[in-house]
């Protein structure tokens, strides 16, 4: 696809990737079959080809409108499309670019940039935790719609107390602890198993994903700078890796070095810290048969495996952790349309409540279609966004394996 960028464009570094990028795509159409929103909507411009469209458009001085806007905004940033292209067309990479100059060129109301910074605020800062306790406490009064997308409360459960030469960081993330406070926790234990440490750095948060998304770039730049602080003593103290316990925050951390490449002070060591990430089932995988071992004598059960975007199309590792699954004991019964996301996608669920209630619906039927005894994922939003609709236990994939190795002894 030729693209010839607008002349206001001619020294922009982002704008010189979003061409470069545009000008690898080939408009084969192969990215609507997987494309949540277009099989929803069947409207070119809400599948990943339509949206390039736009995107061209603007960056060649085109017009832009509202309705550009919504479009763009209907992506679930999913790249169920990245992994489907032919061509190795990076559709968030060029997402990003495009909604930040769409911003700029048809901004907002002063009300809806408010909404989505509280939003933001709220989500990543002191108040979501406590919050959530209230409605926990004020369930069985809410609307059945509204109560099923408030998780129960969950035990931590014990920490490790033992201490290990080898040492690994994790990053708590901004609701995770709030909404499923015992995946870290087994976490620990599970790697505990392995002679790892996992240690905890209370000043590190949110990865900086959530702002991102909502292009609200400077902070999300601050939170990856902060995040970098936080972790970098332990760096320089010789920690092995970071942890990702909630996939979402893999592909986010990976891209730091990106994210803060303008950055003097920072490009050096995020690049560093974005090298040293690891998801939990990178780690895990290779020790398998030390994990089998370990393993309790409990029978095999019919799971149902649902792989967060961020998992399968973000880090590309939806088979390693379904190896492991299945190494474990995991019956993993077969999921249609397992490419698809379920529609929880950070604050889509809350911006874009209707498609993102379809989307969790057509999860859940999938997912349930096998009749599993207990549905896994790597992600705290997709567990909470099935949990509000499947008739199975939802859980995530950490929490079944500690179980798994505590189980009675072989």
């Amino acid at each position: 696809m030729h693209t010839r960028l607008a002349p206001e464009f001619a020294d922009n570094a982002d704008a010189a990737e979003a061409g470069a990028i545009l000008g690898r795509c080939v408009h084969c159409g192969f990215c609507t079959a997987t494309c949540p929103t277009y099989q929803l909507l069947g409207d070119e411009l809400d599948g990943p080809r339509g949206r390039i469209h736009l995107i061209k458009q603007a960056f060649e001085g085109g017009t832009v409108t509202a309705d550009t806007r919504l479009h763009l905004d209907r992506c679930l940033t999913c790249r169920a499309c990245e992994t489907t292209c032919p061509s190795g067309v990076e559709y968030g990479r060029l997402l990003d670019h495009g909604r930040e100059l769409v911003e700029q060129r048809a901004p907002r109301s002063f009300a809806a940039r408010a909404g989505r910074r509280a939003l933001a605020a709220f989500l990543t800062g002191p108040l979501f935790a406590p919050l959530l306790r209230v409605g926990r406490a004020l369930r069985p009064m809410l609307p059945a719609g509204i109560a099923a997308r408030i998780p129960g409360t969950g035990s931590q459960g014990s920490w490790p107390q033992a201490s290990h030469p080898r040492r690994m960081l994790l990053l708590q993330g901004c609701v995770h602890d709030a909404l499923a406070p015992d995946v870290h926790a087994a976490l620990a234990r599970v790697l505990d198993r392995l002679g790892v440490t996992l240690l905890r750095t209370p000043q590190a948060g949110c990865c900086g994903a959530l702002r991102h998304h909502l292009t609200q770039q400077e902070g999300a730049r601050a939170d990856a700078r902060r995040n970098v602080d936080a972790w970098w003593p332990e760096v320089e103290r010789g920690v092995e890796a970071r942890v990702v316990a909630a996939s979402g925050c893999g592909p986010m951390v990976r891209d730091y070095g990106r994210v803060l490449r303008d950055d003097a002070d920072y490009a050096h060591r995020a690049a560093r810290i974005a090298s040293l990430v690891r998801d939990p089932a990178e780690l895990l995988e290779p020790h398998l048969l030390q994990l089998q071992r370990s393993a309790g004598a409990g029978a095999a059960q019919r799971v149902a495996f649902h792989s967060p975007c961020s998992l399968q199309h973000g880090l590309k590792i939806r088979g390693v952790v379904e190896n492991l699954l299945r190494g474990l004991g995991a019956d993993l019964v077969p999921v249609p349309e397992a490419h698809l996301c379920c529609g929880s996608a950070g604050t889509y669920s809350l911006l874009q409540p209707g498609l993102s209630r379809e989307l969790a619906a057509r999860k859940a039927e999938a997912l349930m279609s096998s009749a599993p005894q207990v549905i896994l994922s790597a992600n705290v939003g997709c567990i909470v966004q099935i949990a509000s609709q499947a008739k199975a236990p939802v859980k995530h994939w950490v929490t079944w394996v500690d179980e798994r190795l505590s189980g009675p002894a072989v």
